[in-house]
């Protein structure tokens, strides 16, 4: 399959694109909202890790608003160096800059192939490709990486790192907001081990960005997604049943809540829809760092959450594997792989 980025070098002047890329848009697509009412909720993390007793327990109500209202929100003063995101950024691109030989050694077959480079989602399944290429590794528990370009392993291992130990600061906010101990998510779902992956997304210009798209409508398998991007945003979210556009502040990650959470509070924070624009100018680049629980971890409602006569399970358990697999084998259909865990009222 060739890669967008050959596919628009060797079509010198495109002005349009192949028919296998027209993405047909459902009536309540359009419109896209930029109205200031719809600004995406802000969290300053250094409140909540190093504030007084009052600012960390208003960032804890904010985070779990945040989390209910939107399923989405930015993390500022979040202590990742700015060099090192702009490195990571840097250094995928030049990965993607890789000649199309070079990036084939990283093909992968199966989703759970520790290194994975390709083109659209899952160009086997996919009835529509989209405008994008990807490469995926995994990072955690064990450490995996391209051994190109020089350099991409100790910048990648160290940014992996710091993302994790924001996601966990994040998760026991996130924990605390439920009305569950610091360490609960941590501890029921054993994160030591976490599972997780870094996701570098590439999006070329597109002749034709209002017929094609770069990720179509979905939600993330994990317990938490955290996004940088270059300086091109192109991330809309689905929010009160409109499209709204996120456009992140300078040195700050967007961070959005996943299935896996949705499933572990019994529906209390619902994973956001979200999909991946292109446009006509300018190549985005975007990393996303997806924090789950380890593989064989079985997943269902928190026993704490779930009361029988007032709040019933909504979801069955199921291992993080094969719910995993079951996503990222199948086409892209907005949630619909909870689905399968989802318990429907009687």
């Amino acid at each position: 399959m060739t890669s967008i980025k050959a596919l628009v070098a060797e079509s010198a002047g495109l002005t349009s694109i192949p028919p296998r890329y027209t993405f047909t848009r459902s009536p309540d697509d359009e419109p896209v909202s930029d109205d200031p009412e719809d600004s995406i909720p802000i969290i300053d993390l250094s409140l909540l890790t190093h504030g007084t007793p009052d600012q960390r327990s208003k960032t804890i109500h904010q985070l779990g608003k945040a989390c209910q209202d939107w399923g989405l929100f930015t993390v500022i003063n979040h202590g990742v160096p700015e060099s090192l995101m702009k490195a990571m950024t840097g250094a995928c691109g030049d990965f993607f800059n890789l000649t199309e030989e070079e990036k084939r050694e990283y093909g992968g077959k199966h989703v759970l192939d520790s290194i994975r480079c390709g083109t659209s989602i899952n160009a086997s399944v996919d009835k529509v490709l989209f405008w994008r290429d990807f490469l995926k590794f995994f990072v955690h528990p064990q450490f995996h990486s391209p051994s190109k370009p020089a350099g991409f392993r100790e910048i990648s291992l160290e940014y992996s790192k710091r993302g994790r130990e924001l996601a966990m600061e994040l998760l026991k906010g996130i924990s605390m907001s439920l009305g569950l101990g610091d360490t609960y998510i941590q501890n029921a779902l054993n994160l030591e081990s976490s599972f997780q992956i870094l996701i570098a997304n590439l999006y070329p210009p597109c002749p034709e960005p209002e017929l094609a798209i770069g990720l179509p409508p979905h939600s993330d398998h994990g317990l938490l997604t955290l996004l940088i991007q270059n300086e091109i945003s192109g991330l809309q979210v689905q929010h009160q049943s409109k499209w709204v556009n996120v456009n992140s502040a300078p040195n700050a990650f967007i961070v959005n809540i996943g299935d896996q959470m949705e499933i572990m509070s019994n529906g209390k924070y619902e994973s956001v829809l979200h999909r991946a624009s292109v446009n006509e100018k300018a190549t985005r680049i975007s990393i996303a760092t997806i924090i789950g629980p380890p593989l064989d971890m079985v997943v269902g409602p928190a026993p704490e959450l779930v009361h029988r006569e007032t709040n019933a399970p909504a979801y069955t358990r199921m291992k993080y594997k094969e719910y995993l697999q079951l996503q990222q084998s199948n086409q892209v259909d907005g949630k619909s792989c909870l689905d399968h865990v989802r318990i429907l009222p009687a």
